[in-house]
């Protein structure tokens, strides 16, 4: 195993006992700082019948009440605020494709924390203050660029604050600037990979490490971009409503992400009942900050469908690991009663020889559910006869029904003839929702 050095040792090696009393402790804060300044969550608090004083520890997170999406957008703008305007220094938000944006809040402390949390994740991928860190995440309200370009400023990197798009430059400062270390979605990683080697230019770029996240991607989709941009690719995990990108992260081992336990307390639940399952359960992913000051969430839930594992981690680290999400709850398709997330599709894709550029659609006809998948074939493949790219197809189709158990009609398409994301790639069309 490589020699793997740590950021904050005495709190990514403490002793489970520690963490736990760190957890107990600043529940307990929270709680008590949520009830008394929030108005939302008090009236929440109370028409579940808790009060602070019942909140003792960690044993007792179970009485408190969940949070949701549709709580951040009911208490919108201010609702959830635990701290004056005049102490917070920052707001970031998230898309807001369905419905009103989340705003989230920090003060200072927070963004101090959030900062530790991305200087975990880039020391655990390899990073030093001697690496140059080449941040292609959104800037803006978006979390991932902010969240990384803090992250590397903490532990003295030199910092490219490139944000996403002018793909053409990304990669002449790469050569130019000798970027190490590369942040972004995987999508575009991916697109990054595929112009380079497209152009010749693997020998002219010194990247070693990459830190993706933001989106689901598979390990074959890890595989292909390692290949192509010749590193070793990190997952990093986080949501704008707990603080953003740096959540938890990958060690060199990569059998997980470690959980910044002394700023959550994460929780698997089965999504339709609430129960907490015990460890090693596949779930909704639920955390539950304890140390933040402006926006703290409570038992809020993230719609990750993951497994969490306390099984001792060979880098040295203590914290909880959980696994890559394998898709959302709420991104989850059902088609003909069968749960299908876009994830397994890649999978799929990549071990038939194709790219990660695909496009869902799916559509009800005569009461029936249909799926319908466009693959981009590469300049290859695209070269051979109408009846070899049926033949193709046909593979696809078997290899998709043998997969997922459903039939799938796949169209293998022009080279680039699908959009490319420079930031989440859009992999659905679910037409349903129209009718």
């Amino acid at each position: 195993m490589e020699k793997q050095n740590y950021y904050q040792p005495e709190i990514e090696c403490a002793s489970r006992e520690q963490i736990r009393e760190w957890q107990s402790e600043g529940l307990v804060k929270t709680v008590r700082h949520a009830y008394e300044n929030s108005p939302y969550y008090r009236k929440k608090m109370d028409e579940h019948g808790v009060k602070p004083e019942d909140i003792k520890g960690v044993d007792d997170l179970h009485k408190l009440p969940f949070i949701s999406k549709d709580d951040l957008r009911e208490a919108y703008p201010y609702g959830l605020l635990c701290k004056p305007l005049s102490e917070c220094v920052r707001i970031q938000s998230t898309s807001g494709t369905t419905g009103k944006r989340v705003i989230a809040f920090y003060t200072q402390h927070d963004i101090d924390a959030w900062d530790d949390g991305c200087a975990r994740a880039i020391v655990a991928a390899g990073g030093t203050k001697d690496d140059v860190v080449h941040v292609s995440y959104g800037y803006g309200l978006f979390t991932g660029g902010a969240g990384l370009n803090g992250g590397s400023h903490k532990l003295g990197s030199l910092t490219l604050p490139m944000s996403s798009g002018s793909t053409d430059r990304q990669i002449q400062f790469m050569q130019d600037l000798g970027s190490t270390i590369l942040c972004c979605t995987p999508s575009y990683a991916a697109y990054l990979g595929e112009t380079v080697v497209e152009k010749g230019l693997q020998d002219t770029i010194k990247l070693k490490a990459g830190i993706f996240g933001a989106e689901a991607w598979s390990e074959e989709m890890r595989h292909d971009i390692e290949k192509k941009l010749g590193i070793k690719a990190y997952d990093i995990y986080g949501l704008t409503e707990l603080e953003g990108p740096g959540v938890s992260y990958e060690c060199c081992e990569q059998r997980g992400m470690h959980i910044c336990e002394d700023q959550f307390i994460a929780e698997i639940i089965n999504p339709n009942t609430g129960e907490v399952l015990p460890d090693g359960e596949k779930g909704e992913l639920v955390f539950t900050s304890v140390n933040k000051e402006a926006f703290p969430m409570i038992r809020y839930r993230t719609r990750d469908i993951c497994v969490l594992s306390h099984e001792k981690c060979s880098c040295g680290r203590t914290h909880v690991r959980m696994a890559k999400p394998m898709g959302r709850s709420d991104d989850m398709l059902i088609i003909k009663g069968v749960n299908v997330f876009p994830s397994q599709i890649e999978t799929v894709l990549i071990d038939n020889g194709y790219s990660p550029n695909y496009q869902l659609i799916v559509d009800r006809v005569n009461n029936s559910d249909t799926l319908d998948i466009n693959v981009e074939m590469n300049q290859e493949t695209f070269s051979d006869t109408l009846g070899e790219i049926s033949t193709r197809e046909k593979t696809l189709v078997n290899a998709l029904k043998g997969f997922l158990g459903i039939y799938a009609r796949v169209h293998l398409v022009e080279p680039k003839s699908i959009p490319r994301s420079e930031g989440k790639a859009v992999r659905i069309i679910d037409k349903r929702k129209l009718y």
